[in-house]
């Protein structure tokens, strides 16, 4: 099974830069998307069953143009759960789980900190988001999270740690809150089968960042220690570029 998550930073507009060619070509058997920025009613749904996936599940923010999340799939899941429950959470669009066979795979936008507001929302969500999946760990183990985690776990993950170390993204706190959330039973599925530096998923749109590399890792397929196992590879796919962000990937058996 092969996983791919992307934040494309509004659907529509990744359509228009060729991402459903690319989907064809890249093939995964399920796609985790992030800020989709669109309900589906503003989408040609008939585009993603051509493209080889007829089971698509939209989770958009309530307010237009916002946010939200989806799962794109080749195979029917047995059961999609919209949400945590948690109503803040969910009026922006910010989960969706599906679950197949023995796996069980989500996509997550973390909320970024832009600015103080932002920030204390952040953390509060982060901190609700940790107890809603330790009582979901509890009947669904096997469980894969792709998204948009708006955090750079540690130096190797930013391009400039020193500078960038009092900026949301990879603020002290925000780092120490998804290293524990690794600890609690997640993997990093790229770092388990890469330790080189230099590789991130995000580049901001000033600077020519992405053609120098000034990136960071802030998307991550964090996989549930019980598939340990069956972990086959994990990679970043920088050579998409329908947003300002690139697809990662993770296989498993």
């Amino acid at each position: 099974m092969t996983i791919i998550s992307y934040n494309v930073n509004g659907i529509r507009a990744a359509i228009r830069k060729g991402f459903l060619e690319w989907l064809q070509q890249s093939n995964p058997d399920i796609v985790c998307l992030q800020e989709i920025k669109a309900h589906p009613e503003q989408l040609d749904l008939e585009e993603f069953s051509k493209a080889g996936y007829p089971y698509h599940y939209w989770h958009p923010a309530n307010k237009k143009g916002y946010s939200g999340v989806a799962i794109l799939s080749k195979y029917e899941p047995e059961n999609v759960e919209y949400g945590t429950g948690i109503d803040y959470m969910d009026f922006e669009g910010r989960t969706i789980r599906a679950d197949f066979d023995d796996v069980s795979v989500m996509s997550l936008y973390l909320p970024s900190g832009t600015n103080i507001n932002r920030l204390e929302h952040k953390f509060k969500f982060m901190d609700d988001f940790q107890e809603y999946i330790d009582e979901l760990k509890k009947d669904v183990p096997n469980l894969i999270i792709g998204g948009d985690y708006n955090i750079c776990h540690e130096a190797i993950d930013i391009h400039d740690p020193v500078r960038l170390k009092t900026v949301s993204g990879f603020l002290p706190e925000e780092r120490a809150w998804i290293d524990q959330f690794m600890k609690s039973g997640f993997i990093d599925s790229f770092r388990h089968f890469n330790d080189e530096p230099d590789n991130y998923s995000w580049w901001s749109y000033r600077a020519n960042a992405r053609n120098n590399n000034k990136g960071w890792r802030i998307d991550y397929n964090l996989v549930a220690e019980p598939l340990k196992d069956r972990l086959k590879r994990a990679v970043i796919l920088p050579e998409a570029y329908h947003s300002d962000h690139c697809p990662v990937l993770v296989e498993i058996e």
